[in-house]
């Protein structure tokens, strides 16, 4: 029935997360209720740190991929790890910079950074920059030079591979709003070209074939094909870059059919392909850089939900209405993702109904699972949606002008609020 290592049943028949009552927590905070266990999260990045210790000879780093959960706890534990952060908007630079994130080891995406936000990661120091397009790898040397300084970056690269995933989450392949693509030479004419620019150093090469991946075949394909191209930038520039970015994507388990690797077991396969082109192509093994982020806090978070009525429609099926919705996990009415869901208060019995968990939103489409088995369940009971660390938080919206839900952490059986509820004078906090 469980996803997560952190989920169990104590002795009342209730749902806990890190040892904690989730039954205590709605009571405690109310819901809709994000709850997050820092164990879990702390413990993912030392096994992705374990696997790079143990399969690259010449280091790397982990960076935390910002997008799937920013607020500035997680910069805090990230920071406290000894890890890095990649960070896609001005806003997430902001919330690393005010969690006291150390901007050397920040990694700055985004197809499109704005003057403002490209002028931030140049006065902050940030470690990487990672060019996009012609037109921002233009901006940005000239905005340095008027700084007098050097902005140290890589270029996104668009390597052709399939990720096998959903094609919204898909950023690999060809056709792809992403990266410089390697297959038109488009890649290795921009390297050229920031190769020889005034305040740029071209350190390495970034690449992201997509996300909730659970094969590591692509992985390793698109290292094999990073080598290769570093290799022909040496070739044709004489520069040898040192640093490879490859992204994350590692997949998370949502439902028990998800089957996922150790972290060890995608660094070896991913690390094995490296090696084996760079020994072919004579080219020295870079430092390496990933960027997991679903698989550090997906599965350490959870949802916690009232449920305010049971609608049963003989012959069609049976809906479960709770408190929250597609305002606070969108993911089901974007990509029609699978959850895992229990009800907290009856964790012990059986889950034989099957039905539809729906929101309070005002759209037919606000739903968080459909044909899901759950306990049987009335109103005022607590049902728990489980996986919903990543991307539910950092994509939840004010429709219908409700309020977001508070972040509260977890940590040695112990609780404290992360980030408030919203209230609802906040919601008019900018109307004039």
């Amino acid at each position: 029935m469980f996803v997560s290592d952190s989920l169990s049943v104590n002795e009342k028949g209730h749902l806990t997360i890190g040892g904690v009552d989730t039954v205590y927590l709605a009571e405690k905070y109310g819901t809709p209720l994000y709850v997050m266990d820092e164990a879990s999260i702390r413990g993912a990045l030392r096994d992705y740190k374990k696997s790079i210790d143990e399969n690259y000879e010449n280091g790397g780093m982990v960076a935390f991929a910002s997008k799937a959960c920013a607020f500035k706890a997680i910069y805090e534990i990230v920071k406290e790890e000894g890890c890095g952060a990649d960070v896609v908007s001005g806003g997430e630079l902001y919330t690393a910079i005010q969690a006291g994130f150390p901007p050397e080891r920040l990694y700055f995406h985004g197809n499109f950074k704005t003057e403002d936000e490209l002028a931030m990661a140049l006065d902050y120091g940030v470690g990487r920059i990672i060019v996009d397009n012609g037109e921002e790898l233009e901006a940005l040397s000239a905005m340095a030079k008027a700084r007098n300084v050097t902005a140290n970056i890589y270029l996104r690269i668009t390597p052709g591979v399939d990720a096998h995933t959903h094609s919204f989450i898909m950023t690999g392949q060809n056709d792809s709003k992403f990266g410089f693509t390697l297959e038109t030479g488009e890649a290795l004419q921009a390297a050229k070209k920031a190769a020889a620019m005034p305040n740029i150093a071209l350190k390495g090469m970034h690449c992201h074939i997509g996300s909730q991946i659970f094969d590591e075949a692509p992985f390793a394909h698109t290292a094999e094909l990073m080598i290769g191209f570093l290799a022909q930038v040496r070739d044709e520039t004489g520069l040898t870059l040192t640093e490879l970015n490859m992204g994350g994507g590692f997949g998370s388990r949502y439902v028990e059919s998800d089957v996922v690797l150790p972290y060890g077991e995608y660094m070896r396969r991913i690390a094995g392909a490296m090696k084996e082109v760079a020994a072919k192509l004579s080219f020295p093994l870079p430092y390496i850089v990933i960027e997991p982020g679903r698989s550090i806090v997906g599965n350490a978070g959870i949802t916690l939900y009232t449920v305010g009525s049971v609608k049963h429609i003989p012959g069609i099926r049976t809906f479960v209405i709770v408190d929250g919705g597609m305002t606070d996990n969108p993911r089901y009415a974007l990509y029609q993702s699978k959850y895992t869901a229990v009800v907290a208060n009856k964790a012990n019995l059986p889950a034989d109904q099957v039905v539809t968990i729906a929101g309070r939103c005002c759209e037919s489409g606000d739903l968080i699972q459909e044909h899901t088995k759950l306990q049987p369940c009335q109103r005022g009971d607590i049902v728990a949606v489980m996986t919903t660390g990543a991307y539910n938080y950092s994509m939840a919206s004010n429709y219908n002008r409700l309020p977001r839900p508070p972040i509260v952490m977890l940590s040695g059986g112990k609780s404290y609020v992360a980030v408030r509820r919203e209230s609802l004078a906040d919601l008019c906090c900018n109307d004039l």
